[in-house]
């Protein structure tokens, strides 16, 4: 099997970092659902080696994951583990969960699912980071988010960007304040919450 690649990581990883480097700080266990290639997590858990960094995703993507992480060999990310938001997920008790591109991969019901297991897979304190195109107020932030999400929406109905008050409000309900709401490149936001 070839190693997949995902150029969008490549231009994405250093703007992340940035907000990683601030709000993971002092975190030490950190839960990345949907890991897609796996490049984000070599990526940061190379910078950041103070981190154990848990990659996850459905089945299907976890052999192209592994190849990142043989290749890379960190002694601070342990192999991936299936994370299907469908399936109720096992307790955890990690302090940090991070999640780049999969809000508008997923149905609304699994952005709902993944949101109402957060309590179950974090602690107190802990420090949620979502990146990803929103919109706000149900209004796209530029022409080409509204391109994109048409896109999306053509490839399947059930995918397409998710309004930023609709996933605060979720991120509530799962007991989590809002942090900071950061403006990223190519009209993408990291947006920060904290377990209250």
């Amino acid at each position: 099997m070839e190693k997949p690649c995902s150029p969008a990581c490549e231009r994405n990883r250093e703007p992340i970092l940035a907000v990683l480097r601030t709000w993971f700080a002092d975190r030490r266990q950190v839960l990345e659902i949907g890991s897609g290639t796996g490049q984000h997590a070599v990526h940061f858990a190379a910078v950041l080696p103070g981190l154990r960094w848990q990659t996850s995703d459905v089945a299907a993507n976890l052999p192209g994951i592994r190849l990142w992480l043989q290749e890379a060999a960190l002694p601070n990310t342990p192999p991936p583990i299936v994370l299907d938001v469908n399936d109720p997920p096992a307790a955890g008790e990690y302090d940090a969960v991070f999640s780049a591109n999969t809000l508008h991969i997923m149905g609304w019901k699994e952005v709902e699912r993944m949101f109402a297991a957060l309590p179950k897979l974090t602690g107190q304190g802990a420090v949620l980071v979502i990146y990803g195109p929103f919109n706000y107020e149900g209004r796209y932030t530029s022409p080409s988010n509204a391109q994109f999400d048409e896109t999306l929406r053509h490839a399947d109905p059930k995918r397409g960007l998710r309004d930023f008050e609709e996933v605060d409000a979720l991120a509530a309900a799962a007991g989590f304040e809002l942090q900071e709401d950061r403006a990223m490149p190519a009209n993408n936001r990291c947006i920060v919450w904290k377990r209250a």
